[in-house]
């Protein structure tokens, strides 16, 4: 798709459609919306007197023969209300590109209006609007998706001024790599494990890594007993495919200061969750191959980082197996010794996540990380205590919760704190081995990060538990049902706007 800046008056920019932004509340009596009304013929205060339009997000209105428009429609999107937010603009740019690829356009503008920073609206937009055009239909043969979107023109408010151009240009670039790395992200969620086996995960971590200058380092079994990592391989003994740890590092350009600091982002990738011997029920597990997620989003996180290039090295673990039931799988019961020399008693084959990331966890503090952020569709738990709306947030450094959570609200993203009271460490305590993997129902996402905070160690870390918000249940007027990228966007906001600061 071809984005463009455009400076030109907004009536003056010929496209098959013109979107333009309502707020709540708003009268068609004053300003740019005055000036609308009466280039649309009155068209503009009929729909908003009648109440069709009431600005709220996601209402579209759709008018045919705009009176003196370039554009031969416009469309009227709710944008809630004033200021915009990063999260309104997004859906904006969704809804318009949903909505009018229905009617068969074939490219629109959308006008930036009101937008106090033009670069962070234009990226917001260009990553709703990518967004908003994925499908997950890739295996259909029929009623698929065929239709698209050729080109998409963004509109300053008010025309020439500064260095308006430049500012949308440069949202325009980091909206496109942002988008691109959670579309492909989503994709790989959204593939069958019979394709996405831990081997194709780490063949396409490197198909995609290793163009843009990554460097790509894959473990596979052998290499990962030498390192004693017991957990992640207690988990891979059930499944017929060999489990792989992908390592993808970014180091920042030689000629420029870097941060002392080394971020390391760590995602879950099992490709399949049966449950193991614990086997889930039936209903629903057609969804367990998105259990992977932490692992996509991780290499979605890297791919955009060594595209945007921030002063800081990081580095993304993604630790991949299947959890299956079969003759050689770990057994309730059983015992493991994770790389960091801790025994853990596995009462819960379910619970296996956590155990393929306390190796990662270990092995990231070997590689010299200062810093962790992990993510992972961890517990059932979280979901049950924040739905699909927020994100839950654990860790033990009060001061890189704060950034990441700050670095979410940049991005319209919503983290929300869960407890780490030391009290609930007596509920995964073992009598046979240093810990239990599983500590029951009662305060399961809590549990299972305290459990990971015995593998980060004193390492500054924070852990993303995104089962809730990695899958999107139902259509949306600005996504497709199924994968959504949850918290790339904050992790690639956090590295690049907040771990940087060090080098500044």
């Amino acid at each position: 798709m071809e984005i463009k800046p455009e400076l030109s008056k907004f009536q003056d920019v010929e496209a098959d459609a013109l979107a333009v932004p309502i707020f709540e509340g708003e009268k068609p009596d004053q300003g740019l919306l005055k000036e609308l009304d009466e280039l649309s013929g009155g068209m503009v205060s009929e729909v908003i007197s009648s109440g069709e339009m009431r600005g709220k997000l996601g209402d579209a209105v759709y008018i045919h023969r705009p009176g003196k428009i370039a554009a031969r429609r416009l469309l009227l999107l709710g944008a809630g209300s004033q200021p915009v937010t990063p999260d309104a603009w997004s859906k904006c740019g969704g809804t318009a590109a949903r909505f009018l690829r229905t009617k068969g356009a074939k490219n629109f503008a959308l006008l930036l209006r009101s937008a106090s920073d033009l670069s962070a609206a234009a990226q917001n937009v260009v990553e709703g609007v990518t967004l908003g055009l994925f499908e997950p239909d890739t295996y259909k043969t029929r009623d698929k998706e065929a239709r698209t979107i050729d080109r998409l023109t963004l509109v300053a408010n008010d025309g020439p001024s500064g260095n308006k151009a430049g500012e949308i240009a440069t949202g325009i670039q980091r909206g496109t790599i942002i988008a691109d790395a959670m579309n492909l992200a989503r994709g790989l969620a959204n593939e069958p494990s019979s394709t996405l086996t831990p081997s194709e995960l780490a063949s396409r971590a490197k198909t995609n890594a290793s163009p843009l200058g990554l460097d790509v380092d894959i473990l596979d079994q052998e290499r990962m007993e030498a390192l004693g990592m017991g957990a992640l391989l207690g988990v891979a003994r059930g499944s017929d495919q060999p489990p792989k740890l992908v390592v993808l590092t970014y180091t920042p350009p030689a000629s420029r200061p870097s941060s002392t600091d080394i971020v390391a982002v760590v995602g879950k990738g099992i490709t399949f969750d049966s449950g193991g011997i614990s086997i889930k029920p039936a209903a629903g597990m057609e969804q367990m191959k998105y259990d992977m997620s932490g692992a996509a989003h991780t290499l979605a996180i890297m791919c955009a980082i060594a595209q945007l290039k921030p002063n800081v090295k990081v580095i993304g673990l993604m630790p991949t197996c299947e959890n299956m039931p079969s003759g050689h799988s770990y057994k309730p019961g059983d015992v493991v010794r994770a790389m960091s020399g801790k025994t853990i008693e596995v009462v819960n084959t379910d619970a296996e996540g956590r155990l393929i990331l306390a190796d990662a966890l270990t092995y990231a503090r070997k590689l010299g990380a200062t810093k962790i952020i992990d993510m992972a569709t961890l517990t059932g738990s979280v979901v049950v205590a924040l739905a699909a709306v927020n994100t839950g947030l654990f860790g033990n450094n009060q001061a890189l919760i704060d950034e990441v959570r700050q670095s979410g609200r940049e991005v319209g993203e919503k983290l929300w704190p869960m407890p780490m009271d030391p009290e609930y460490r007596d509920l995964f305590k073992s009598d046979i081995a240093d810990i239990k993997n599983s500590g029951g129902r009662n305060g399961g996402a809590t549990i299972a990060a305290l459990f990971l905070s015995e593998f980060a160690e004193d390492t500054p870390w924070v852990h993303l538990d995104i089962a809730g918000t990695a899958w999107e249940s139902d259509r949306k007027s600005y996504t497709a049902k199924g994968p959504t990228g949850a918290c790339i966007r904050t992790v690639v906001n956090y590295i690049c706007n907040h771990a940087s600061e060090g080098a500044r």
